[in-house]
């Protein structure tokens, strides 16, 4: 992350697995463009089960196959940049919601 004195913040995006854009899963593209626009970091982290607006749920189907697992894209850096981003990854996410927190970076052992 940059040295400047910008907040450090998580970006979350929730998306379902199934979402895809142009030829490759959502939550890939939207790593990729994370990594043009130079973030510190993201993971993509599968849910086991959830549901959004619509109160369908989400879940992992018979013998592990999809049934439209939850995705959530974590991403954290400095506010500055993770603002930068939106502009280009808003118009990815037609469905799903954003969440842009507060957090605490805890330097591990080592660091």
């Amino acid at each position: 992350m940059s040295s400047d004195m910008s907040p450090t913040k998580m970006l979350i995006i929730m998306v379902d697995e199934t979402d895809m854009w142009e030829d490759v899963p959502l939550y890939e593209a939207i790593i990729r463009r994370l990594v043009r626009h130079d973030i510190a970091g993201a993971t993509a982290l599968a849910g086991i089960m959830g549901y959004g607006i619509h109160g369908k749920i989400h879940r992992r189907g018979l013998f592990g196959v999809s049934d439209d697992r939850p995705v959530a894209v974590l991403s954290v850096d400095t506010e500055d940049k993770l603002r930068a981003a939106l502009p280009d990854i808003r118009p990815m996410v037609r469905e799903g919601v954003m969440f842009l927190t507060d957090v605490e970076v805890v330097p591990i052992s080592g660091n």
